[in-house]
């Protein structure tokens, strides 16, 4: 059986190993990076539900797992569903149907890394999660620093889960307490001055698909008191109005702050903490996951490309200068420094001098916390300079409020009109 289904999956254009023991398989899935695993409960050395709950105990990422069972051991394969298995199936079965099976565990995986930029452990952890939350509607909050790639990750699992449904991104930060709630609920028509029309919220925007809130941790606390109620009753008013309107989404929150610490300080509720976080995915910064930035380069490039009459490489000094810097910035700055790059090299290769064209990437010295201020002063500064210092635009270009922005101007000594190096 096993060959028989080597040789259909390789027609397929499948990759696959096959191990004939589950010693050998527990092996390889400790050096390979797999996108599916299908397993026989009964195997020469061992069961199959042994090797799954192993490798469970050791905490490794474990790929989808479907079981191949005989009718005597449906007991065990319905156990191994409750601990985390994808799926079972029982001999003898279709093998058009399993195949139909893998293509749809299977190709979204692959899309999965390319989407979200990275084949770290810690990103394939997070492209391990997408799929099984998509098979969900459980309330998801994506953290991390700003440029990680938070609504990348929201908008990748909308894709797994309905994409022919809408995917609306409002960025809570950007708007005042009053304007927020019009932008959220929407408003009914002479509800205030300026409101001629009706107008639907994202809220009913969404209705059917995804709700990403970006910076969640922004939203004043009587607006918070509103969205729990909203969230609660899976229905909203629209400012002005008097009626409510059902709604039915997928709510994808996002932030840069540390929600706990908040809610401790009274300035985050906790109801609505526990309401939006049922699963947390953390996007660590890019200097977390050193592995994925060349990479990450590479992808950039190659999309840069695609505008260019000569593809452009990196020089191995490039490379080097890439995986020791910082990136404050992380993702977003990543690829607008090597879009900067590509304008200013005459040739095919890019030198350090077109990485960093005014100095080159400062020096390891001093301690983390002083390295890491410098360099998102400077990124800041940059920012500004670029959007002719209008903070609004600024803020909305480097992914963070106009409030936050205003916080660390304050913070690292920024004034306007300040020069750079």
């Amino acid at each position: 059986m096993g060959e028989s289904l080597v040789d259909r999956f390789e027609l397929e254009g499948f990759a696959c190993d096959w191990h004939q023991t589950g010693a050998k398989a527990r092996a390889a899935l400790h050096d390979n990076d797999y996108a599916l695993v299908i397993s026989d409960i009964t195997l020469p050395d061992l069961s199959g539900d042994q090797l799954f709950m192993q490798l469970l105990a050791e905490h490794i990422s474990i790929p989808p797992f479907i079981f191949i069972t005989g009718h005597g051991d449906i007991d065990t394969a319905v156990n191994l569903l409750k601990q985390g298995a994808h799926d079972f199936i029982t001999k003898p079965f279709d093998l058009d149907a399993l195949v139909d099976r893998i293509h749809g565990i299977v190709t979204p995986s692959k899309s999965l890394v390319e989407s979200i930029f990275g084949t770290s452990p810690a990103i394939r952890q997070i492209t391990s999660m997408l799929p099984r939350l998509a098979g969900s509607n459980a309330s998801v909050l994506i953290t991390g620093e700003s440029g990680v790639g938070k609504e990348r990750v929201a908008s990748t699992l909308h894709e797994l889960a309905s994409p022919e449904q809408p995917f609306i991104a409002v960025n809570c930060g950007a708007f005042s307490e009053s304007l927020l709630e019009a932008e959220l609920f929407g408003y009914e028509k002479g509800a205030f001055t300026g409101a001629a029309r009706t107008k639907k919220g994202v809220f009913e925007q969404a209705d059917g698909g995804t709700l990403f809130l970006d910076e969640i941790g922004d939203m004043p606390l009587s607006m918070q008191v509103k969205l729990l109620r909203a969230l609660q009753e899976r229905c909203i008013t629209r400012v002005g109005g008097e009626g409510s309107i059902p709604v039915q989404l997928r709510l994808v929150c996002a932030t840069h702050r540390n929600l706990k610490e908040m809610v401790l300080a009274g300035e985050f509720r906790e109801d609505l903490y526990y309401r939006i976080n049922v699963v947390e995915l953390r996007v660590p910064p890019l200097r977390e996951r050193r592995e994925d930035i060349i990479a990450l380069s590479k992808l950039f490039l190659a999309e840069f490309a695609r505008d260019a009459e000569m593809p452009q490489v990196l020089s191995p000094a490039v490379e080097q200068a890439l995986k020791e810097y910082p990136w404050p910035g992380n993702i977003r700055e990543l690829k607008n420094t090597l879009e900067r790059a590509t304008l200013l090299s005459d040739g095919r290769i890019i030198s350090a001098e077109n990485l960093f064209p005014n100095n080159e990437p400062k020096s390891l010295n001093g301690s983390l916390r002083d390295y890491l201020a410098d360099s998102e002063r400077d990124f800041i500064v940059r920012a500004l300079a670029a959007a002719d210092w209008k903070i609004q635009a600024c803020a909305d270009a480097i992914g963070i409020s106009r409030k936050n922005l205003w916080e660390k101007m304050r913070k690292l000594g920024i004034e306007k009109d300040e020069q750079f190096d």
